[in-house]
């Protein structure tokens, strides 16, 4: 499979169309359950559509749960099949370079399967759905698919800014409130747990690189090597180095084609917290209680027991 991501876009004027919609066409949608899974209204309404979504056998699949590094994975495969032409990179946004799967507005904003279905291949493919929800066609085109897990408590933390400022999730209440609903898996993708362990059990029976938050901070050009090995891209070492440079959270923070800036206020709002908020390992310790910790260690016990699956929660 040659992987060369085209330079035009057809971006179906998404920024454009966010911006005009009317007052109150946005607002925190209430989660309806698609098979056990709680899911926004929007999404929900949409299901059938993207259950019978029609995969590519050249689609590439990225996905996570929620606020595990979704963002800078997209920016790592983007730069990697443009062979480190950063300003490549740079030709669009990265919800229009890599479409949503499952994404759903009202219209007349465009759904993530209406991009995806006028993006030239190869596709690179967003989604937060569980295994077990992922569109069948993904399976039997024999997509390549890279998963990125993140440890659950830095996950929590990060998954209740962002829910603070995205105007289309479930307000969160307060940390205290949050967590709980969290650990059960009443939040937009339902259980962490879940979902991580549900990707960890597929990776042998499909063409899965399931790859860790942690270990791409600790090491991101050993990472980024590993994803182009992946991608079956041989790039020299002065190339590993651009992705690098390029993809590295502070470059990425102050890019306007990966910050999210070009979303407005009405879906997101960044006054609130920003979207590339801090990117580290180990934040959670600066909001865990002492009890909170308890209380998530003995659930995660739990939860994740007869698991092969480790986390690190610090490097």
């Amino acid at each position: 499979m040659t992987l060369c991501r085209p330079l035009q876009v057809d971006v179906l004027k998404y920024s454009e169309a966010l911006g005009e919609v009317p007052d109150g066409t946005f607002y925190r949608f209430p989660l309806v359950p698609v098979r056990g899974v709680p899911l926004m209204q929007p999404i929900a309404e949409y299901w059938d559509k993207i259950e019978t979504f029609q995969a590519r056998p050249d689609d590439l699949l990225i996905a996570t749960y929620p606020k595990a590094g979704t963002t800078w994975m997209q920016e790592i495969v983007d730069c990697i099949m443009n062979d480190g032409d950063v300003e490549r990179s740079r030709r669009a946004p990265t919800h229009v370079r890599s479409p949503f799967l499952e994404i759903a507005s009202p219209p007349p904003v465009p759904s993530g399967i209406d991009q995806l279905e006028v993006t030239p291949s190869p596709r690179l493919v967003k989604t937060h759905l569980p295994y077990e929800l992922v569109p069948n066609s993904f399976w039997q085109q024999k997509c390549k698919t890279i998963y990125v897990a993140r440890n659950a408590k830095d996950n929590a933390v990060s998954y209740y800014f962002f829910d603070l400022m995205n105007k289309t999730q479930p307000h969160p209440g307060t940390w205290e409130e949050y967590l709980p609903k969290y650990i059960r898996g009443d939040v937009p993708w339902g259980s962490w747990f879940d979902h991580v362990l549900g990707w960890w059990n597929a990776r042998e029976k499909h063409n899965i690189l399931y790859v860790f938050y942690e270990d791409m901070k600790e090491d991101p050009k050993r990472e980024i090597r590993k994803v182009m090995r992946f991608l079956g891209k041989a790039l020299p070492e002065d190339v590993v180095e651009k992705v690098y440079q390029h993809t590295s959270f502070n470059a990425m923070k102050e890019n306007p084609m990966a910050n999210y800036s070009s979303i407005p206020s009405n879906v997101i709002d960044q006054s609130v917290s920003p979207f590339m908020r801090k990117g580290e390992v180990s934040d959670w310790i600066n909001h865990f209680s002492e009890a909170q910790n308890k209380m998530f260690d003995a659930e995660y016990q739990k939860r994740m027991a007869g698991s092969t699956l480790k986390f690190r929660c610090k490097i």
